[in-house]
């Protein structure tokens, strides 16, 4: 047996075989699921934490969501499988997405200082939007309305998988979370930044408040700066209640004028001038992207976020098991504790930035990448008895060949110099 599963542990009919996360409220656990014949599924386990069986209002209001965002059944919304309770603990057992979140992408992609395309961004926006527009539209079995509204749309609620495809997270679940006086403050100060107006004022809320935030995250993700920041709670609530917004091409010049005018459109403090479906955003994005000279596909944005991540897929594909062994749990106090990420200082109308982000007006897929630089790095991983890292440097053009190469044959840019080279060492030996 191996070390995984002399680990891993038993929680009902499901055994958990890493945690994937902990929170104030729940504990997010990589689990399998086991039946005849040999039947076997991996799945997430949503673990909600045992002290909270005692509050009652946080139960109903878990259950309630529960059972209303389970009946969402969409290729772009991550499925619930089952609702249940074993011992003290209310669990919730879920799709398991292989890919990682928006915020975990945009981190890699900054680390190896290559600011994420504007095509990518976009195409993962529109699949967003299709999926909060079948949530914002669902009825129950007599046609009436269920008005499902996600109220959490932040990038770590967005997965893109290692296939491509788009998944949104944790529908209806923040409305339970927002119960507990003991979420971390981290937590809070992390989701008041993509807030609409009107939730974080307390307002009524409709589907309407999902499409603000969607527009947060694509002004985040097109200009890599957060659109609302501040030291404080305060300064982050200020800010969004005023409506303090630097133009998209404030921060990426030369951004195209049809994406700023999505944005801005979507950011509209008034929701009666925003958007006012989430098909609506989605039919302008893909207008845009239908005309553009680059308009990626699943196998696009698969190869490109496979390669980000190429470093932990090999290592994952060599154990032969995405599992892990489980940490010790923490205690209450320790998931309080946890420090939060510090927030970027709120920017000051002043000097124009030292150094702006390039639009997408050529006619080369990588345009996204900024015009000064001139040298591109690609990680090639050489595996025979052992593992080797190389680290490659190119001029532009090169890697632009390399990367149309590799598109037209549906690998990615690492596997295909790994395929050069060993081709490479054949003629030479």
């Amino acid at each position: 047996m191996s070390a995984d599963k002399a680990q891993a542990q038993r929680f009902g009919k499901y055994t958990l075989l890493s945690r994937l996360a902990v929170g104030g409220m729940a504990e997010i656990f990589l689990a399998r699921q086991e039946g005849m014949q040999g039947f076997s599924k991996k799945i997430v386990i949503k673990r909600i934490r045992p002290h909270l069986s005692d509050n009652e209002e946080f139960v109903k209001m878990f259950l309630n969501e529960a059972r209303l965002v389970a009946q969402l059944n969409h290729s772009n919304i991550v499925q619930i499988y089952d609702l249940g309770r074993i011992g003290k603990c209310y669990f919730l057992s879920m799709e398991y997405v292989h890919g990682r979140d928006m915020r975990a992408v945009l981190a890699r992609s900054a680390s190896r200082h290559i600011p994420f395309p504007l095509e990518y961004s976009l195409r993962i926006a529109a699949s967003a939007c299709e999926g909060l527009y079948y949530a914002h539209r669902l009825t129950d079995d007599e046609g009436q309305p269920l008005n499902i509204v996600h109220r959490d749309v932040t990038p770590e609620n967005i997965m893109v998988s290692f296939d491509g495809v788009v998944k949104i997270l944790d529908f209806g679940i923040a409305r339970a979370e927002n119960l507990l006086s003991e979420t971390r403050t981290g937590e809070i100060k992390g989701k008041l930044a993509y807030m609409s107006p009107e939730q974080i004022t307390g307002r009524s809320l409709d589907h309407r408040s999902d499409i603000f935030s969607l527009g947060v995250v694509l002004y985040e993700w097109v200009t890599g700066h957060k659109l609302f920041s501040g030291n404080a709670d305060a300064d982050i609530i200020r800010a969004v209640v005023e409506g303090r917004i630097y133009p998209p091409s404030y921060y990426c010049e030369g951004l195209p004028a049809p994406v700023e005018a999505i944005l801005n459109r979507a950011l509209c403090r008034n929701r009666e001038e925003r958007y006012q479906s989430a098909w609506d955003m989605q039919y302008d994005i893909e207008q845009f992207l239908s005309h553009h000279e680059f308009n990626p596909s699943a196998i696009h944005l698969s190869n490109f976020i496979r390669q980000l991540f190429a470093e932990e897929l090999s290592r994952e594909a060599r154990a032969g098991s995405a599992s892990t062994p489980l940490p010790p749990e923490p205690s209450d106090a320790e998931a309080e504790s946890s420090a939060p990420l510090p927030d970027e200082p709120a920017p000051e109308p002043a000097p124009e930035p030292l150094v702006r982000r390039k639009g997408t007006g050529s006619r080369k897929v990588e345009q996204a990448v900024r015009q000064g630089s001139d040298r591109l790095q690609a990680e090639v991983e050489v595996q025979q008895e052992c593992h080797l890292s190389v680290e490659v440097e190119m001029d532009r053009e090169l890697y632009l060949r390399l990367h149309e190469i590799a598109r037209r044959n549906r690998v990615n840019v690492a596997d295909l110099i790994r395929d050069l080279l060993r081709q490479f060492a054949k003629y030479l030996g």
